[in-house]
């Protein structure tokens, strides 16, 4: 498997396709018993936090403990919280009765790797009650073209519902390319449409103007940098 997910859980021992609590599974609400800070959160108020980042928050065999964490993020609405999934179609039937147009303290990010993925997760992705509308195109496989869901999806004050774009390319073993034209033309759609657009990591295999480049993985995301394609807005 390609998903990076899978490495990570290897690497420290843990089958991947197992979905499981962790032993952390609690520390957002976790109280100091002693000390200076006895009787506060272990995590601090304004932390980020990153949500589920070896699984996928949606996936169904979480449904039975999903209830609980929301409850945490509820609790801890002085921090934020942020998450991907592959999924959009288990979120509707899967928040907080109390999540109302979304809670603002929460993002719930899509993924799609191509346009095929793209044109199946989007159209529901982006009429989802969130607060946030964030895409992650990563790993990037193909070209992909936003301008229909840019121009489809609007806010109410005539944005676009996409506020944030992040891309990159694959990385690991057997890494697939990732043409950097594509990330251009991104970039391209999303600053002319006042949406925030980063480039993450360019991915273990480059190609810029025909050639292809093997990056390193500690370079990955410094080159991505230094290419100048980062925009917020």
């Amino acid at each position: 498997m390609h998903c990076y997910m899978y490495r990570r859980d290897e690497s420290v021992g843990k089958d991947p396709s197992v979905v499981q609590k962790t032993e952390n599974f609690d520390l957002p609400v976790r109280i100091l018993r002693s000390g200076k800070n006895k009787g506060l959160y272990k995590i601090p108020s304004g932390s980020h936090i990153w949500t589920c980042f070896s699984s996928d928050f949606f996936h169904q065999d979480a449904d039975e403990w999903r209830d609980e964490a929301w409850g945490m993020m509820y609790e801890r609405s002085d921090c934020t919280f942020f998450m991907i999934t592959k999924r959009p179609e288990r979120i509707q039937d899967h928040l907080p009765k109390n999540w109302g147009k979304g809670w603002e303290h929460v993002t719930i990010a899509v993924t799609c790797e191509n346009s095929e993925t793209t044109a199946k997760r989007l159209p529901i992705y982006l009429s989802l009650p969130l607060f946030h509308h964030s895409v992650m195109i990563e790993p990037m496989l193909t070209a992909v073209d936003l301008q229909p869901y840019i121009e489809g999806y609007r806010s109410e004050d005539g944005s676009p519902v996409i506020k944030h774009v992040s891309v990159g390319g694959e990385s690991g073993p057997g890494a697939r390319v990732c043409d950097y034209s594509w990330v251009e033309a991104l970039h391209t759609q999303c600053t002319e449409n006042g949406i925030s657009f980063y480039y993450h990591q360019t991915g273990a295999k480059l190609k810029k103007d025909g050639k292809l480049y093997d990056i390193p993985r500690k370079l990955q995301h410094s080159q991505a940098h230094k290419a100048g394609l980062d925009t917020l807005f």
